[in-house]
């Protein structure tokens, strides 16, 4: 009871410093007019077990921890700006960019991950190193890019609009490459039966198309029934068992997590009591965004780093940028008809984020991945969620004297 009692406090206190530093990071950066969830990944970097939260404070004991209890705080958190996202997009939105959404996502996961394979082929790594640093260049991390641009007041521009519905595609194509690189790593086999990828690809979007499709049809009968909720806070409870709920369905039947919390929160931009929810929503925000941002930037080791290391993390973060510029920009171009726009949406979907990680924990603790191989990947993991909101707040710069756009819905002709 007392090595319980013990972990507690160090949890306890890791996340009150955690959060308390992003909040102070994050005034910092507003008052330098950078984006704020910049700074509070910066705060994460600082304050983090591997550089200030090291430090021994408290019984010899670091004074940050990143223990499983402090992850999966920020795995929640997580879903919670994934939820948040979805309120901005109906369900109807989302479906007139059907086609859009799907082809941008679909060219977020394939470009990075044959540009990234052959490149890294061609620079002398063996077959299952490539496939493993080319399957952690496909999802994106698309909360920074939610976040900045609520930030900026342009989360109801087309753009926005597009971006999240590719990266929630990208996300589930990104869960079906991993879940067969995963596999290859097992077994060793490094050429699986094309068949079997097909299907598993077909069966997690099916699974996709099932969970949405349920949420669309059961969560605003629940929420719309006024007679049944009186008491204070009935809703916004309701609301947030429904996105937990939902989240743990997607987590069970082999989806990312926040693929569940982005359904309901589509599902409930459509029905009356949106107004109510966002206002809820809000004040989610306020306490998770932070925290989520500050825990993600703690995950960032600069340790071991030498001039190897270096060398093969600039070709890294290269073809990861290249690779979504590319592969989401371009497409996006020929959708929206407008080239600023659409690089808008390639640049937002540059972030790496949760998939890179598990990839490269997957890689080096099955002895696939050599430690400078692991470190250039959570460097260019680090390197792309820092410089999205930079990048993405400084392309939106110029259309930020166009309030117009902000409620233009978003319709594919």
């Amino acid at each position: 009871m007392a090595i319980e009692q013990g972990t507690i406090i160090q949890v306890l206190i890791s996340l009150a410093i955690l959060l308390f530093a992003a909040k102070i990071f994050a005034e910092i950066f507003n008052k330098l007019r950078l984006p704020a969830v910049l700074g509070e990944l910066v705060a994460g970097i600082i304050i983090g077990p591997f550089a200030l939260g090291s430090f021994p404070m408290f019984d010899g004991k670091p004074l940050v921890i990143l223990n499983e209890t402090v992850l999966q705080i920020g795995e929640i958190a997580g879903l919670v700006i994934l939820f948040i996202a979805g309120l901005h997009i109906t369900p109807r939105e989302f479906l007139r960019g059907g086609a859009a959404s799907f082809t941008i996502g679909a060219c977020g996961v394939i470009v990075p991950f044959f540009l990234g394979f052959y490149v890294f082929t061609i620079f002398g790594l063996e077959g299952l190193q490539s496939i493993l640093i080319a399957t952690a260049l496909t999802a994106t991390s698309v909360a920074i890019s939610v976040t900045v641009l609520t930030e900026l007041g342009r989360i109801h521009t087309k753009e926005a609009k597009l971006m999240l519905g590719a990266a929630i595609v990208d996300d589930i194509l990104a869960i079906a490459v991993l879940s067969v690189v995963v596999t290859m790593v097992q077994t060793g086999n490094l050429t699986p039966n094309v068949f079997d990828i097909i299907f598993l690809i077909l069966k997690i979007l099916g699974i996709f198309a099932v969970l949405l499709i349920g949420a669309i049809l059961i969560i605003p009968r629940i929420v719309n029934t006024e007679k049944l909720w009186k008491a204070k806070g009935s809703v916004e409870g309701i609301v947030t068992a429904s996105f937990f709920g939902a989240s743990a369905i997607a987590a069970a039947v082999g989806l990312s997590p926040i693929v569940g919390a982005f359904s309901v929160g589509m599902a409930v931009a459509s029905t009356k009591i949106i107004k109510r929810v966002e206002e809820y929503a809000k004040k989610l925000e306020i306490i998770f965004a932070p925290l989520f941002f500050a825990i993600i930037g703690a995950q960032v080791n600069f340790t071991g780093i030498n001039v190897e290391v270096l060398i093969l993390s600039a070709v890294v973060i290269v073809v990861a940028i290249i690779s979504k510029l590319v592969g989401c920009g371009l497409p996006a171009i020929l959708f929206l008809k407008n080239k600023s726009k659409g690089m808008n949406v390639g640049i937002g979907m540059i972030s790496r984020g949760e998939v890179g990680l598990i990839v490269a924990g997957i890689g080096v603790s099955s002895g696939v991945l050599t430690s400078n191989v692991y470190t250039a990947i959570i460097i260019m993991v680090a390197i792309t969620t820092l410089i999205t909101p930079l990048w993405l707040k400084k392309a939106h710069s110029k259309e930020l004297a166009d309030t117009n756009d902000k409620s233009e819905p978003f319709e594919m002709k």
